[in-house]
């Protein structure tokens, strides 16, 4: 494995996120903190506990989620998608790294930037809520898995898209709606049928389940359930970036 080629991009990748600090951490973590301050306030003051947990400290793992997965996708598509549109892309893929080697060097930064936020966004929401992690394995697990995933996620976007309105229509238009129908400021349990059942079709619903479940020791479905549906959609990433590369769709021509 060519360790010197992966570091460069890797380096390469973090450095751009620091020239940009307040865009891609103040930000995330000032919009987390209006969230404790309106749904906390306005709506914690109304239900006080969903199952059994302050309603302050059950949004959190759906705050840090949220988070999560917009800004995986956004650094992993921003990031392969400048070298596509300088066209310096050319060449990384004449260099002497492997397809997997470069998905390893962006997808790593985009990953390592995203679990620093979700940890930072973790500090803020322990100033406003008390907060027990009962699970600390399990939620730096779910994580380092969420993070990389949806980073490999946003690389595909990134390679897809022909314009720069394009990175912000999959995030915008999809994610963030999944998410807020996803749990994240609910218990699906709280839903009357069929809604409660529609609801296991969102795939979001399951990485918030298991997150939560790493805080408090309860979810909406099966912790093993949660893991199965993240590792599959991971997988289901890789095949997709390994037929990428194998074919140059989107890179070569």
């Amino acid at each position: 494995m060519n360790t010197h080629g992966v570091w460069a991009i890797y380096r390469f990748e973090m450095a751009r996120s620091l020239r940009t600090i307040w865009q891609s951490v103040a930000t995330p973590v000032i919009t987390t903190s209006l969230y404790f301050v309106v749904f906390g306030g306005a709506i914690g003051s109304r239900i006080s506990t969903v199952g059994g947990v302050g309603y302050g400290s059950f949004i959190v793992p759906g705050l840090i989620m949220l988070s999560l997965l917009t800004q995986s996708i956004s650094n992993a598509s921003i990031g392969i998608y400048f070298p596509k549109f300088t066209g310096t892309v050319f060449e990384l893929l004449s260099a002497p790294v492997t397809a997997m080697e470069m998905v390893a060097g962006f997808v790593g930064a985009a990953a390592t930037k995203s679990i620093v936020l979700g940890l930072l966004i973790l500090a803020t929401s322990a100033l406003f809520v008390p907060l027990h992690v009962e699970h600390p394995l399990a939620m730096i697990a779910f994580l380092v898995l969420t993070s990389v995933t949806f980073s490999l996620f946003g690389f595909i976007i990134g390679i897809w898209a022909n314009g720069f309105e394009q990175l912000s229509v999959v995030p915008a238009l999809l994610v963030t709606p999944l998410t807020f129908l996803g749990g994240a400021f609910y218990s699906i349990d709280m839903l009357p049928q069929p809604w409660r059942t529609i609801s296991l079709f969102n795939p979001v619903v399951y990485l918030i389940s298991g997150f939560r479940w790493s805080f408090f020791g309860k979810g909406d479905v099966s912790i093993g359930l949660s893991l199965g549906v993240t590792a599959a959609f991971m997988v289901a990433c890789l095949l997709a970036i390994a037929a990428i590369f194998r074919t140059g769709w989107r890179l070569k021509n």
